[in-house]
């Protein structure tokens, strides 16, 4: 088994507002294997200033270099070592996947679990995701989203005037019942800890399903003081970033108590750090779903397709799947967003 890294730079359709900046291009590293003619290819994507592996442009390759040597000269994973580098882990994981599948057929080698999404007979629900922007910019993305056919829609908040914002959240309701559309909401820990109780009370008259991560991470205790005194459910998704040992995550979920977790493999483990947050959250009455965090095609099927063997053939909650349509220049993959569902065509 050989490699090779390439690095890619994408372009977003329109600049992507988070709590923590405005994206508008996206740096990946695709990690291509090879045995014989078959070849496998998998995804590193690590996010600035918030995956726990992100690091400068050179330090991050020449790692990235080492743990494919070792993979290729083993033909093993090494899990242990790759536990504190979750982009990396996930992208030598979808390689070695896609490559296995390219030796069973050459035609095959992004058909990486054998479900009924995988090949083709069934769709996952996905929200439809509407960026931070100004009160018009998100009015008129929650609408088209709406147009689309999403009946299930995650605002990002926390970019503008919080009245401003619980003002959007009243329009949506006046005009669509939680029968109708199921509101998510991500703070990115924007809200101070001193005013998160009181603006969760003022979010809860409009039927909210979640809000993730209200204040940012690293507060267990005042996390879980909200946890217990929200009206609103509330999810975590930053907060995982980081804690990759098993004992710990059992710990941090047995502290904070919250009601979901939100899963990146990018940014929380690979694959199988994902399924050990899963397996303890089931343990502990805690839900999930699963997100990408804005990779291109190649890392959006492989997780599409990595939720569809943790959920099942039947999913009800809707997944974080839509990001295939942010960029300009995504690499093609037969993924296709019908109504509010991805579809992986055959």
């Amino acid at each position: 088994m050989t490699y090779e890294i390439e690095e890619r730079v994408l372009h977003f359709k329109q600049p992507a507002g988070t709590s923590r900046g405005v994206y508008t291009i996206r740096k990946i590293w695709l990690v291509h294997l090879y045995e014989g003619d078959c070849h496998g290819v998998g995804e590193c994507a690590p996010l600035p200033d918030l995956s726990c592996d992100a690091m400068e442009h050179e330090r991050y390759e020449a790692l990235l270099r080492q743990f494919c040597k070792k993979l290729c000269e083993t033909g093993e994973m090494d899990y242990d070592a790759l536990r504190d580098y979750p982009s990396m882990l996930f992208g030598l994981e979808t390689a070695l996947l896609s490559l296995h599948s390219s030796l069973l057929s050459p035609l095959t080698s992004h058909f990486l679990f054998d479900t009924a999404f995988s090949r083709g007979e069934v769709g996952i629900p996905i929200n439809g995701l509407v960026w931070m922007g100004n009160y018009d910019e998100m009015l008129h993305r929650l609408e088209t989203k709406l147009e689309q056919g999403f009946r299930c829609v995650k605002l990002k908040i926390g970019a503008i005037d919080f009245d401003q914002e619980l003002d959007l959240i009243k329009r949506i309701r006046e005009r669509f019942s939680f029968h109708e559309v199921e509101l998510r909401l991500d703070a990115n820990g924007a809200f101070p800890y001193n005013e998160a109780l009181y603006k969760l009370e003022l979010l809860s008259q409009y039927a909210i399903h979640s809000i993730e991560q209200p204040i940012r991470q690293g507060q267990w205790a005042y996390m879980a003081e909200l946890c217990r005194e929200s009206p609103l459910s509330i999810a975590l998704d930053e907060e995982l970033i980081g804690v990759n040992d098993p004992a710990m995550k059992r710990h941090m979920l047995n502290i904070i108590k919250p009601r979901y977790i939100i899963l990146k493999p990018s940014l929380h483990g690979g694959m199988a750090g994902c399924r050990e947050w899963i397996d303890i959250a089931r343990d502990m009455g805690i839900g999930s779903w699963i997100t990408s965090a804005l990779e291109s095609n190649i890392g959006l099927n492989a997780i599409a397709q990595f939720a569809a063997s943790i959920y099942g053939d039947h999913i009800t909650m809707p997944q974080g799947l839509g990001t295939g349509q942010l960029f300009t220049d995504n690499i093609p993959m037969p993924l296709e967003i019908r109504g509010d569902q991805l579809w992986r065509c055959r």
